[in-house]
């Protein structure tokens, strides 16, 4: 791993993350009012939305074993392996602003011991999202 030469040439950023979910329609629904995003691609397996440079594919579960096999594709109730983290100016503000959308928090706004403000919330696929300051 001490070659630089070799990772030189290795990605500097995600281009897209694939998201599995049950009901399709109900976390397309979530994205475009929480998020307020327009859909940027969608087809009957998946709806893509766009977040700066990084595009976020949700795919049907159903879809899903065709793109990751021969691993499995977990259930949503399996728990959380990850979260995504989105920054915000203000943690305090934009908790208000979802819960005014209907967004349930898992956790109320917190100071973290590495020195930022978080909170998180799921979206209906059960994926985890921090607000971070």
């Amino acid at each position: 791993m001490t070659d630089t030469a070799s990772t030189s040439s290795w990605p500097t950023g995600i281009s897209a993350i694939t998201l599995f979910t049950e009901d399709l329609d109900a976390t397309k629904l979530f994205y475009q009012e929480v998020f307020g995003l327009p859909v940027a691609f969608e087809n009957d397996n998946s709806a893509v939305f766009e977040f700066g440079n990084t595009v976020i594919n949700l795919l049907k579960v159903t879809a899903a074993p065709a793109l990751v096999a021969p691993a499995r594709v977990a259930p949503a109730d399996a728990g959380s392996r990850f979260q995504l983290t989105l920054p915000v100016d203000d943690v305090d503000a934009m908790c208000k602003e979802l819960t005014e959308r209907g967004v349930i928090l898992l956790n109320a706004p917190m100071d973290r011991p590495w020195g930022i403000r978080t909170a998180s919330f799921r979206d209906p696929g059960g994926h985890i999202w921090e607000i971070a300051q």
